[in-house]
């Protein structure tokens, strides 16, 4: 089937919510890697995210390019097309966009996006974040509301940003001095963050609040999580605007994390979960692995020849796509999302 529509994609996210389950959100920077997490959507029949970062775009457009619109643009037409032959849905989405690359990278996308809708299309994109996490949250939803507005009117979902994920990722979030309290979203932010975001008429959108998540890996009980933040602001949105009123939240900063605080936050509404850096390392260990153990053969050493079939980068690639699809089951076991896509109902 095609990547998700609209309507397709609203009834994944109110699926993961009520039934307490979650997509893996997989960021990719090549028709390899996207081939590989579309691989192991299909082997699992589970619907996923397959999402793209400016670092990642700027990657896919080659060094002879470094165009970051353009390499966003060419993964997702590949996912479009490769997507249309496989039985599950996914959706397509940019990662961690900060304010100084709205102009340049988000809204491009976005016309993009209204350009093909006009000719019956769907949209290039059928999410975006915006990582203004770094304003303070009035400037934040100053920004995004506006965004959103314009979103609405293609079908599009926006991710937002309050509360800083620490680490790094292709520039985005926090640095190592980032004050504790930043780390951790505060349950009236939530409220300020759902009443401006509900101004938008039909609006939908995710919430990245964090609670001590950060990018990277980090060994055992390096990183503090405090999942139950997410309960209090759901809590306090219900308290202020009713029982109906929920967020649809993204747990960023998702590899390395323990598997009881991947279950916890389930329960507090956590629909999407990132997860790059472990997804980069499955990839890269049997690359490596290549290497070492074919020397003689990816090297022409002491004169000699090599072995064509070890130095062929397909050799080596399939490697690291068969094990980054791995890593991408294993994400869609432990968010219980495996046999749950609507395409299988």
């Amino acid at each position: 089937m095609p990547v998700a529509d609209y309507a397709t994609y609203v009834k994944m996210l109110d699926n993961a919510y009520q039934n307490n389950f979650a997509y893996p959100a997989i960021n990719v920077s090549s028709m390899v890697t996207a081939n590989a997490a579309l691989k192991a959507f299909a082997d699992l029949k589970s619907d996923g995210i397959i999402q793209v970062s400016t670092g990642g775009g700027k990657f896919a457009s080659g060094l002879v390019n470094g165009d970051m619109v353009m390499g966003a643009i060419s993964l997702a037409e590949h996912i479009h097309r490769v997507a249309a032959k496989l039985d599950v849905n996914v959706a397509i989405h940019t990662d961690h966009c900060q304010p100084g690359n709205v102009d340049d990278f988000l809204i491009p996308l976005i016309e993009e996006s209204e350009r093909r809708v006009a000719e019956g299309k769907l949209p290039l994109y059928q999410s975006h974040m915006l990582d203004a996490s770094i304003l303070p949250v009035k400037e934040n939803m100053d920004l995004a509301v506006p965004l959103l507005e314009r979103m609405t009117k293609i079908g599009q979902i926006l991710e937002v940003e309050a509360g800083v994920v620490g680490g790094e990722e292709d520039g985005a979030a926090g640095s190592d001095d980032m004050p504790d309290e930043m780390l951790y979203t505060t349950p009236e932010d939530m409220v300020y963050v759902y009443e401006r975001l509900s101004e938008v008429e039909g609006g939908r959108y995710m919430f990245a609040a964090t609670f001590g998540n950060v990018h990277g890996a980090y060994k055992p009980g390096a990183v503090k999580l405090k999942p139950g933040i997410l309960k209090e602001g759901q809590d306090a949105i219900k308290a202020k605007f009713g029982e109906d009123a929920y967020f649809w939240l993204v747990f960023h900063g998702g590899s390395g994390s323990e598997k009881h605080e991947i279950e916890e936050t389930l329960g507090y509404g956590v629909v999407k979960m990132n997860v790059d850096t472990d997804c980069q390392y499955a990839f890269t260990r049997p690359v490596a692995a290549h290497m070492f153990q074919n020397y003689d053969g990816v090297l022409k050493i002491d004169g000699e020849v090599g072995a064509k079939k070890t130095y062929d980068p397909r050799a080596y690639l399939k490697k690291g796509e068969e094990a980054m699809a791995e890593r991408v089951k294993e994400a869609c076991e432990d968010l219980h999302a495996v046999g749950k896509t609507l395409g299988s109902a």
